[in-house]
């Protein structure tokens, strides 16, 4: 089944056209990398996938981006109740000025949720999921900046795991971090496919075909190839493609 069905999206930015009629599509529990030089559109369509380009004015969506069969750019989508299906990791960890715990907390406090019961279960199962529980079961009242940069990133995993999303979107999640962190994520990310669907943005061709089963080349806001991830980085059907992934340009 699909999660994500994009047809014929166009966006632009006013005048500048970011992306060209992209069509792609992603299967439940699949991990997709999105790879291609810096500029080509993929951090901008991976923004179209929880609206989060709707906080930038002057901009214009035409086509279609479904996400379980429905049309996320509806009239009457909410978009608050998109971004609960939708989590989002960013490239720098940005975890908030609270505890660890009610970091993961705020989530499902944001959304209305009393139960303390229920928060606490939350919690945990948000920081064994992300692969951070055995290392902080014992500091959930400490500040989430008392964390490594590593653990921060885990940490702002769990907290977009806190209220259940169906799909994870992750803009470099590891391009800040050392390698041994970078490692743990990658990890981290194998796993979390089994209950998620993943869309990463990175601009490490090495981690793209580690941890990714699909990868879909960007080039000038255009979707140059999607395949498997084995045949994007063994047999790629573009002369372009083959030359991105070879460090010939990009």
């Amino acid at each position: 089944m699909l999660t994500i069905d994009a047809k014929n999206v166009n966006f632009y930015y006013s005048d500048f056209h970011a992306l060209k009629g992209i069509d792609l599509e992603v299967e439940n529990n699949k991990v997709v990398a999105f790879i291609g030089p810096s500029g080509c559109g993929k951090s901008t369509f991976l923004r179209l996938l929880n609206r989060m380009n709707d906080l930038i004015d002057g901009t214009r969506l035409t086509g279609s981006v479904l996400m379980e069969g429905q049309d996320i750019y509806a009239p009457g989508v909410h978009v608050d109740d998109l971004r609960k299906k939708v989590g989002m990791v960013f490239q720098k960890p940005n975890p908030f000025p609270k505890s660890i715990f009610e970091n993961i907390a705020y989530g499902l406090r944001v959304n209305g949720v009393k139960d303390k019961n229920y928060i606490e279960e939350r919690v945990v199962e948000s920081l064994k999921g992300a692969a951070l529980w055995d290392e902080v079961k014992d500091k959930l009242k400490k500040s989430a900046f008392a964390l490594s940069g590593g653990q921060q990133q885990r940490l702002c995993i769990a907290r977009a795991l806190a209220i259940s999303p169906k799909v994870l979107l992750m803009d470099e999640p590891a391009s800040a971090l050392d390698p041994i962190s970078t490692s743990k994520i990658e990890e981290l990310i194998y796993e979390l496919k089994k209950d998620y669907t993943i869309v990463i943005v990175t601009h490490n061709m090495q981690q793209a075909s580690r941890v990714s089963d699909k990868t879909a080349y960007f080039y000038l806001g255009e979707l140059i190839e999607y395949a498997d991830t084995t045949k994007i980085f063994t047999n790629p059907e573009k002369l372009s493609t083959q030359n991105y992934i070879t460090g010939r340009f990009g």
